[in-house]
């Protein structure tokens, strides 16, 4: 009986550390491209940019109208918490909608409309103002 109750006790403890390590799973990663390693999304692969006039360190995006239209936000679910070099901003969306973005080390992150499949870099360096995340 002592067996059993301690197997079930390390088992409830694996699981547990188990689903609290899902739930704090970074929401991007790095992935080859052209331009070397750069960060993309988790669910699609799809190149992560920063906006220069965002700055380091933003509460809230500065790409707003238009802007917004080509370069999404890299939208943070309802409940996700920030962590590490991960931090959640505020950010409006193309329909003028208040929205929760991610940002990564201090500067939050986009898409861009024209990056068509997994790898594409095409925003790289538009306006002087658009740039990839690389690596390192």
């Amino acid at each position: 009986m002592k067996r059993m109750i301690l197997g079930l006790s390390a088992a409830l403890l694996v699981t547990g550390a188990a689903i609290g390590s899902a739930s704090a799973a970074e929401p991007a990663k790095y992935m080859d491209s052209s331009l070397g390693k750069v960060l993309v999304d988790n669910e699609k692969g799809m190149t992560l940019y920063t906006y220069k006039p965002d700055g380091t360190g933003a509460t809230m995006s500065t790409c707003v109208g238009e802007c917004i239209a080509k370069w999404p936000p890299f939208l943070a679910a309802a409940d996700a918490k920030a962590e590490g070099d991960w931090t959640i901003v505020d950010a409006v969306d193309k329909d003028g909608k208040a929205v929760k973005m991610w940002a990564y080390d201090a500067k939050p992150l986009y898409w861009f409309v024209k990056d068509a499949k997994t790898g594409d870099v095409t925003g790289e360096g538009l306006g002087d103002v658009w740039y990839v995340v690389k690596e390192g």
